[in-house]
Parts: C-alpha cells; structure tokens; sequence
C-alpha cells in the first residue's frame, strides 16, 4: 500500500475539533485552530484516526 494515499484518508479537522477551537477562542485562547485542537485530541487518544485497513486499527 501507498503510505502518502493512504494520508489523504486521515482528517486534519473533524466537527467536534472545530467546536473545540471556537470555545477555547471565546474563552480567551490563541493559535487553537481546529486543526491544532485535532493534533491534541489525537496525541491524547480522544480519537482514532487509524485507517481501517491500518493493523494498529483496532488496538487502539
């Protein structure tokens, strides 16, 4: 499999990061755009981004 494909199937903002950037905005923050807050909510394990076809798919 072609590993820069499979990259276009990987999101850099989802709906829930776009809210999560417009609440932080309202509430004082800079720099926290939706694709910073998926960045965090990837690096703590709020979402799997790992495509299906991905081994590590369903361990995470």
């Amino acid at each position: 499999m072609n590993a820069w494909a499979s990259l276009r199937e990987i999101p850099s903002q989802t709906g829930a990061s776009r809210q999560m950037s417009k609440e932080m905005k309202q509430r004082g923050f800079a720099f926290v755009g939706p694709t910073t807050c998926y960045a965090f909510m990837q690096a703590v394990g709020m979402v799997n981004d790992h495509v299906v076809r991905c081994f590590r798919h369903n361990q995470v």
